[in-house]
């Protein structure tokens, strides 16, 4: 569905602080792949999904989306598309749960806002019949949000925010949503029902996925495909088959006899 081509990032090229973030990365996501993408802290996959969503502009290569038409798919050259225009397409959770969404404005109002981006061109308008609509979709969270429509958003918890922030980003649509490590800033409790939340969204709603993670035990356990990034590659790329009888222990031996070190004992291992 999208496929990256020879891409590479590098900063500051031609300077003392030149830094190639990613090396000539050539990557195919498949329409409802749910990739889960590990690697230690500098692998690259921040920059991966900057380069992915628009934010960071590739020094080679391109980017091509395949629309999700069942009937005569386009492809289309999306490289130089700017970060807002692929955002009609392309969501994005941030560790970070106060970045979904806008605390000063209202439940409904926020909910509003990302509905009439899922469905570009379409007059709508908030009345009682979408609030009816908004407080069904809410339900399904289980927190009691249906409840609270006219409460600004800043006065919800940090595990509240962030499963409001994954509805409405299934509300929009999008054709590829791109998880950046949305549990890490969470308490065990809310991340656990935010990876459900994920998987149940996920499968209801055929979602194409990439979740950055730094748990080794949400990497093994969800999604259909894991990629591993290190210095600014991808080193592994595993598919249903093998990923559902892989451990830990074979992760780290793949790495080891691919990179010929010993993995990092950082954050990523710490889980």
């Amino acid at each position: 569905m999208i496929a990256l081509e020879n891409i590479s990032m590098t900063f500051a090229p031609g300077t003392p602080d030149e830094n190639t973030a990613l090396k000539a990365t050539n990557f195919t996501i498949n329409k409802g792949d749910f990739v889960t993408v590990i690697g230690s802290n500098g692998a690259g996959k921040s920059t991966l999904y900057n380069v992915i969503a628009g934010t960071l502009s590739p020094s080679t290569g391109t980017i091509s989306l395949t629309s999700q038409e069942d009937t005569n798919p386009q492809i289309r050259d999306i490289t130089k598309d700017k970060e807002y225009k692929r955002a009609h397409y392309i969501g994005r959770i941030f560790q970070n749960p106060l970045l979904g969404t806008a605390g000063k404005m209202t439940l409904e109002d926020n909910m509003m806002i990302c509905y009439k981006k899922g469905y570009k061109g379409l007059k709508i308008s908030l009345n009682n019949k979408m609030r009816e609509f908004f407080k069904s979709q809410l339900t399904v969270l289980d927190m009691g949000l249906e409840n609270r429509l006219h409460d600004n958003v800043e006065l919800f918890s940090g595990g509240q925010r962030q499963a409001l922030t994954l509805l409405m980003a299934v509300m929009s649509k999008p054709s590829l949503l791109l998880l950046d490590e949305h549990t890490a800033a969470l308490d065990p409790s809310n991340a656990e029902i935010i990876m459900k939340l994920t998987r149940k969204f996920a499968k209801e709603y055929g979602l194409t996925v990439m979740m950055i993670t730094h748990n080794m035990n949400h990497a093994l356990e969800y999604g259909n495909r894991l990629i591993m990034m290190d210095d600014g590659e991808i080193i592994l790329d595993i598919g249903a088959e093998e990923k559902s009888r892989l451990t830990m222990d074979d992760i780290v031996a793949k790495f080891k006899a691919i990179k010929q070190k010993d993995l990092a004992n950082d954050q990523m291992l710490l889980h």
